[in-house]
């Protein structure tokens, strides 16, 4: 299979390029490094992007930027950092890939347990994870040619350490739990699910 992974260069897609490269070519997809560059804040780059890689088989999402901070400080301007990036970046991989990737394809997109379960200093990333999850949801019962398309929820992972002390109580998940959780969205057959790998 011919698998992209956008945000190939963080945590999450170093981890996801190196246990799928084994027995799939890897595409990796990255702001600043990568195989390609690509800004998922811009639809000419995301264009640009699928115009680069041709056809393609499963695309995996693990970008998103949001606003981390507190509320009482948060702004419009911070708000649609999440608006804009976790979500309508992740839509906009979806709505242009959908003309590149073949049939039966698979898109699985990032969110994360902050949609049920809200911690102090993440409302954006919570709205945006919401509003992903929704999309998901949505766009599985419209995408054609047995296309499907899936969200994998973690909560905080084990080799992002910075984020523990805002998730209190929580059991990080590890790289192979999400991994796993990838290897469903992408290898299995479901669609229009959340996949919560912990």
């Amino acid at each position: 299979m011919k698998i992209v992974i956008v945000g190939a260069t963080g945590t999450m897609g170093k981890h996801l390029a190196s246990a799928f490269e084994k027995d799939h070519e890897i595409v990796r997809v990255g702001k600043e490094s990568g195989d390609i560059l690509a800004d998922i804040t811009s639809t000419e780059s995301i264009e640009n992007l699928f115009k680069q890689i041709g056809s393609f088989d499963a695309l995996i999402s693990t970008a998103g930027p949001t606003y981390v901070g507190p509320w009482k400080n948060m702004t419009d301007k911070e708000f649609r950092k999440g608006i804009e990036g976790k979500l309508m970046g992740q839509v906009n991989l979806v709505l242009i890939g959908q003309h590149y990737i073949n049939p039966k394809g698979s898109f699985t997109l990032i969110t994360g347990a902050l949609t049920h379960e809200p911690v102090l200093n993440f409302a954006n990333a919570s709205a945006a994870n919401g509003a992903v999850e929704a999309f998901v949801r949505a766009a599985a019962i419209e995408l054609e040619n047995g296309v499907r398309i899936n969200a994998v929820s973690p909560t905080v992972i084990e080799d992002s350490p910075q984020y523990f002390p805002y998730f209190h109580g929580d059991i990080p998940v590890t790289m192979k739990q999400l991994e796993y959780g990838f290897r469903k969205s992408v290898f299995g057959a479901n669609t229009g699910q959340v996949i919560k790998p912990y």
